[in-house]
């Protein structure tokens, strides 16, 4: 099994032997088997054990063993701990995708501290066959069919190469330690009704499935390279920015087919994405919702944009800050005015009289009723109607920021300053915000 997994590796490029990598290490018999041959393989190995204090004693036991397990190969192991409720409860998502989350955060975090050039964790074909179950349950996309991929970023998946049988026989062959998680055997998650009654039941079928099913993701995958690249010879035509051209899906033979390749890695579902290719030829201003996304039908095109549910959000500027990071990246710079200060022209960035600026400054959305006097303009002029006059659509209203003096409007960010706060023959001291 050794040599079987280093010609996968290799076939692959997943690792080279001189590599550090960080291999994740539950205890249980893939983990272990995984540890064991990577050392074997004479790889350069840092093990790390994730406790998610989900399994009360079993979870102290697994930790023990780990360190354990990791000491009698001479690797040294680093153990970090979780509170996985909590983390779940706080971000409203299930147990199993905390730990997920947590536990690859915390694989990267390593990986950067030591300067490592891969994740390994001990994914197998057996995980990859009930990936692809899992998925057509769910509903998915051609791509949610071809099962695990051996490398996603640093993330590698040596053992991918062998079914949960070939690691069993090879622990027992060599006489290897392991736990088992109880948690495995219950049949709470849908990963465990598939492993522990779909699978069995479809042998019944046909006693050779896991094969079967093997090669259709074989075959899959050959079919997903030619889809990538029949979208990738598309782009150009649909795409520009975060706007998708609604002329260009007409021609494409597949709208529906290219859209769920572009959205899916936005969260949206695929009945939304359905819902989606139906509007094509409909009135425009529907808007449709993924998690952290949104995707408004404009007269031409749709525009995807980062969903802004919480308009009442505000951020402080200092006097003394000079730079912030949220709501985006902003340096603030002050200087002294000369006869032949420049001012920049480009909308990124705003140049200010300071001395007629109240601090602290503030950071906040829109709201309707809010007028400004922009630049070069005597008068003053609602937002709404500003938007109108520059085209904006909804997205673009929903996605501003206005920077504020005291109860004063002096920049529409990215787009006009306040005429008020400019910079003028007069002007002593100048601060100058520049959206990096």
């Amino acid at each position: 099994m050794i040599k079987q997994v280093k010609r996968f590796i290799n076939d692959n490029s997943l690792l080279s032997a001189e590599s550090l990598i960080i291999v994740g290490l539950s205890g249980g018999a893939d983990s272990v088997a995984l540890l064991h041959i990577l050392n074997r393989l004479g790889c350069h190995c840092r093990a790390f054990h994730c406790n998610f204090h989900l399994r009360e004693e079993e979870s102290v036991r697994d930790e023990r063993f780990a360190v354990d397990f990791a000491d009698s190969l001479g690797i040294p192991i680093e153990v970090a701990h979780f509170d996985t409720y909590s983390y779940a409860a706080a971000k409203k998502i299930s147990i199993e995708m905390a730990a997920r989350e947590l536990r690859y955060e915390a694989f990267e975090a390593a990986r950067a501290r030591e300067n490592a050039a891969a994740i390994a964790v001990a994914h197998h074909r057996d995980d990859s066959i009930e990936t692809l179950l899992i998925n057509l349950v769910r509903g998915s996309g051609l791509k949610g069919l071809t099962g695990i991929r051996p490398k996603n970023g640093f993330v590698i998946r040596p053992l991918l190469c062998v079914s949960k049988q070939e690691i069993m026989a090879y622990v027992k062959r060599q006489h290897l330690p392991f736990v088992i998680d109880s948690s495995n055997l219950e049949n709470n998650f849908l990963r465990n009704k598939i492993r522990n009654q779909l699978i069995p039941l479809l042998e019944t079928l046909n006693p050779g499935i896991r094969d079967t099913l093997t090669q259709t993701m074989e075959h899959l995958r050959r079919s997903q390279s030619i889809v990538n690249q029949a979208i990738v010879e598309a782009l150009p035509t649909i795409l520009e920015g975060n706007r998708i051209s609604k002329a260009g899906l007409r021609k494409l033979p597949s709208p529906e087919a290219v859209l769920f390749e572009l959205l899916s890695p936005y969260g949206f579902h695929p009945d939304v994405i359905k819902k989606i290719a139906a509007n094509i030829d409909r009135q425009s201003g529907k808007v449709f919702y993924a998690p952290g996304y949104r995707l408004s039908s404009e007269r031409s095109c749709f525009v995807i944009s980062e969903r802004a549910d919480n308009l009442t959000a505000s951020f402080s500027i200092g006097r003394d800050v000079s730079s912030i990071t949220k709501p985006f990246d902003m340096s603030i710079e002050y200087q002294t005015a000369k006869s032949d200060f420049p001012i920049a022209k480009d909308r990124s960035t705003a140049s200010f009289d300071s001395d007629k600026l109240h601090f602290p400054l503030t950071l906040r959305r829109w709201q309707p009723g809010d007028r400004f006097r922009p630049f070069g303009m005597k008068g003053f002029q609602k937002l709404s109607d500003y938007f109108n006059n520059q085209k904006f659509d909804r997205c673009d209203k929903e996605s501003v920021w206005i920077l504020c003096s005291g109860d004063d409007i002096c920049w529409v960010v990215g787009h006009r300053i306040d005429d008020r706060f400019r910079i003028t023959e007069k002007t002593k001291n100048c601060c100058i915000l520049k959206v990096l």
